[in-house]
């Protein structure tokens, strides 16, 4: 590591702690920034990770995408090109050196408008790619999210450089090794866009029953291409990644809203509570009741607004 990377890594470090005096996901005055600070080792937490970059500054980080797992720590970034039910766990972090990470959100569209702004060379968009990867931040993308970060010292100037820091991080992510996955699914008619569109009916309707058919034609796929193409994006079959959304939400809904477990099973779609509890064991590794009270004497706290 360079001596010019060490310091623009401990900058952002600082203004990320100078933001973050506690424990949160703390929203900034930038639009879609977000600072992240853990000064403790986590549980792990299953949520919708949004189309978002993440680079951490300080500390580690574990996130399960199926049976995927990617580790991430200082000099590397996360990115999520769409929606996807992941579970994040903080693996490394203290009281004297938290876990420190910023996060940008971002939308297909605003992809596609920095490769239309740009001559960068579009592939083909035949060859799926995973809608997660981890990559080592390069110079030039680390100078960009930096100059970002310094604006919430300089508030006056958001409105005009923050737009502008923001294309050029996604330029730079997309001239990564990785970039082909952010791209294709901002690329109309891809096979990576198409499995997105799947992804939005399901993310739409988790509750509901589909048939593998619907999604097909709204993929304007074949069925095993639809299974094969879906499952290189999220590493999971269209009905486990149903299952997840509809089990995250449930125990969302324990925690925040009500303790009838066979109430919040008939909520997220499932008609047999047993069933229901076999398989919220399966992911979370306790019944519901069990895991409820669990969370509540630990207080953790889980809401639609929690981000990875």
């Amino acid at each position: 590591m360079s001596e010019k990377t060490y310091k623009h890594q401990r900058e952002l470090a600082k203004l990320i702690e100078d933001f973050s005096k506690q424990d949160d996901v703390h929203p900034t005055p930038i639009p879609s920034l977000f600072v992240i600070r853990e000064s403790i080792i986590t549980e792990p937490i299953s949520r919708v990770n949004e189309p978002s970059f993440c680079i951490i500054l300080q500390g580690e980080k574990e996130v399960l995408l199926g049976e995927e797992r990617f580790l991430y720590g200082p000099g590397h970034y996360i990115v999520a090109s769409v929606d996807l039910p992941v579970t994040g766990q903080v693996c490394k972090a203290s009281i004297d050196s938290p876990y420190l990470a910023l996060k940008l959100e971002f939308t297909p569209s605003q992809i596609l408008e920095v490769l239309n702004e740009t001559d960068y060379q579009i592939g083909q968009g035949k060859n799926t790619k995973r809608a997660m990867f981890v990559s080592k931040v390069g110079p030039s993308l680390l100078d960009a999210v930096l100059r970002l970060a310094r604006l919430l010292e300089n508030p006056k100037h958001i409105s005009i450089l923050a737009p502008l820091y923001k294309k050029e991080i996604i330029y730079w992510i997309l001239q990564g090794p990785h970039g082909e996955a952010l791209e294709q699914m901002a690329l109309e008619g891809s096979n990576a866009s198409r499995i997105r569109e799947v992804i939005d009916h399901i993310m739409n309707n988790f509750e509901k029953p589909f048939r593998i058919e619907e999604l097909a034609e709204i993929a304007n796929m074949s069925l095993s291409s639809l299974h094969r193409h879906f499952k290189e994006v999220t590493a999971m079959s269209p009905i486990q990644f149903q299952k997840q959304l509809r089990l995250q939400e449930a125990r969302r809904l324990l925690l925040a809203e009500s303790t009838d477990v066979a109430e919040v099973a008939f909520r997220v779609g499932y008609e047999s509570q047993s069933q229901f509890s076999r398989e919220y064991s399966r992911m979370f590794g306790f019944p519901p009741r069990v895991d409820l009270n669990r969370m509540r004497e630990n207080d953790v706290y889980i809401t639609k607004s929690n981000r990875l």
